[in-house]
């Protein structure tokens, strides 16, 4: 089996799904039991200060903390994920490849906003995730296109900018894309 972890799959025109529409997902996880990822480019109306404030944590500069939290999947929406760089010493990191990982303890929320926290990281709230088969099955309807990863995209692109320019380093340009799905 072919894995897709370390990839992004970059939502078709066609999948009117309201969590997936014009979405870039960071594929944490993939094997022959299913799929994991987060959305990367779908803010929510909260600022990442204001969930660390309803866990009890004090934001060291919340002016540093008003980026968005984003809204990582309809998967349990009360549990928070960090994509970062990387950074040892968090009691529950996942390393995805060199250059990513995810975290899920209360650890890494202390440090956000400190020198300790990962040199890039982004919040989410909830997750993406697909049976055995069922990412695969989506992937053959044409729902869906894997895109290499560049951490740029990331880290360093506006999210309303992310699925255009995902598309872009693929050599697609959105304006052609269709939300017809058709047969030859």
């Amino acid at each position: 089996m072919h894995t897709l972890q370390n990839h992004f799959l970059l939502a078709m025109p066609s999948l009117q799904d309201p969590y997936f529409e014009r979405s870039l997902v960071y594929i944490c996880e993939h094997n022959d039991e299913g799929a994991m990822g987060l959305v990367t480019n779908i803010p929510l109306s909260m600022p990442v200060s204001e969930v660390l404030n309803q866990v009890k944590i004090e934001p060291p500069f919340e002016a540093l903390l008003e980026q968005p939290v984003i809204q990582g999947g309809p998967v349990a929406h009360d549990r928070g994920f960090v994509l970062h760089s990387p950074r040892p010493g968090f009691s529950s990191s996942m390393k995805v490849s060199d250059e990513l990982m995810i975290t899920t303890s209360r650890d890494i929320l202390e440090t956000l906003g400190t020198d300790a926290a990962p040199a890039h990281w982004l919040l989410t709230l909830g997750y993406a995730g697909w049976s055995a088969g069922q990412l695969e099955q989506e992937l053959t309807d044409g729902s869906w296109l894997v895109v290499p990863v560049d951490t740029s995209l990331l880290f360093a692109t506006p999210l309303h900018e992310r699925w255009q320019r995902a598309a872009a380093s693929i050599g697609i340009n959105t304006l052609h894309l269709s939300s017809q799905i058709g047969h030859a």
